[in-house]
């Protein structure tokens, strides 16, 4: 095992990242031999990347809270939050689509500012605070559409259809450009830019960031924003897969969200953060949910797959923080 480690191509990609890959591929190959035809191939990787657009932009997001040692359990429905909102302008005051893909992003960009504000200036507890926004998100959404679905443009509106090109153009998937760029902008900014460091640094000492002079509020604060927009952009994204959004909710997709960015090998404790790591693990997430479609389960027995996920991944970062301590 030491060997394999030391070796220059998996030190360049991680050992983690590899193995998770290995882990997709490998489910990929289990659902089709077991499953066969309920499992078609061309269906089952369209209906992965429509999973993978949104809930990759929720991890991405979350990743950069978790990393200050923080948690945010609103990010589902305040993606809900965002697409019903702006939807509702969209259908009920003829706003131009465009527009309101523009509110849908600051939505989330209000969200984020009032939960890193809450949480680095006012001192409340980062669980506290994205329980409460998840309430205020439910029902902002719910007082403003009347409690009514709403659902963006179709492909062929004459007007608006060329929102669907955020997904796909042509049978190009172009979600999935615009989500790995996205992915490779958060992995600079995280690794290779003074707020990103500091972020990290957060998770890791943030009493020794304060005492060395370091403003710890501001970057604890950016955090929460940087997650606020990449929650509203998976609100785009929700619905350009999926047309129509409901009030009320949206819970689901945190622990979904959470598990993917720390099966990715992002520490629950902070510090350590791997957008690698989150992408691949997004990937493992979406494709687990459509297996167990495919099986038949239902919503609940997805949530309990999806709990023990959660629970198995936070056990094994503690283990291997105990034993690197």
């Amino acid at each position: 095992m030491e060997k394999l480690k030391q070796n220059p191509v998996v030190k360049k990609l991680g050992l983690n990242r590899i193995l998770l890959v290995c882990i997709l591929i490998l489910m990929f190959i289990v659902f089709k031999v077991v499953l066969g035809s309920k499992f078609p191939v061309a269906d089952s990787i369209k209906s992965t990347l429509n999973y993978v657009y949104f809930l990759g932009f929720l991890s991405l997001g979350v990743t950069f809270v978790i990393a200050t040692g923080g948690i945010d359990f609103s990010i589902g429905p305040v993606m809900f939050c965002c697409a019903l909102i702006s939807g509702y302008c969209m259908t009920a005051y003829h706003v131009p689509c465009a527009l309101a893909m523009v509110i849908c992003v600051l939505i989330g960009f209000a969200f984020g500012m009032f939960n890193g504000f809450m949480v680095s200036y006012m001192s409340v507890p980062a669980f506290i605070i994205s329980m409460a926004s998840m309430n205020i998100a439910k029902g902002l959404a719910s007082v403003f559409t009347k409690t009514q679905s709403v659902s963006w443009p179709q492909s062929s509106d004459p007007v608006n259809g060329w929102f669907r090109n955020i997904i796909s153009y042509k049978g190009f998937p172009v979600g999935l450009v615009i989500f790995l760029i996205a992915a490779v902008l958060c992995g600079i900014i995280l690794y290779n830019t003074k707020p990103g460091r500091y972020i990290l640094c957060l998770g890791s000492n943030s009493e020794a960031v304060r005492l060395s002079g370091v403003n710890t509020r501001k970057w604890q604060m950016l955090a929460y924003v940087i997650c606020g927009v990449l929650v509203g952009i998976a609100g785009l994204f929700f619905v350009g897969a999926y047309t129509t959004v409901q009030p009320g909710y949206g819970d689901q997709y945190n622990n979904e969200a959470i598990a993917g960015c720390v099966m990715g090998g992002t520490s629950m404790v902070g510090g350590l953060a791997s957008i690698g790591g989150t992408v691949i693990g997004v990937f493992i997430i979406s494709l687990l949910q459509q297996g167990i479609m495919a099986f038949g389960l239902g919503k609940g027995q997805q949530m309990i797959i999806t709990g023990l996920i959660v629970i198995a991944a936070v056990y094994v970062d503690v283990s291997a923080r105990r034993r690197k301590n």
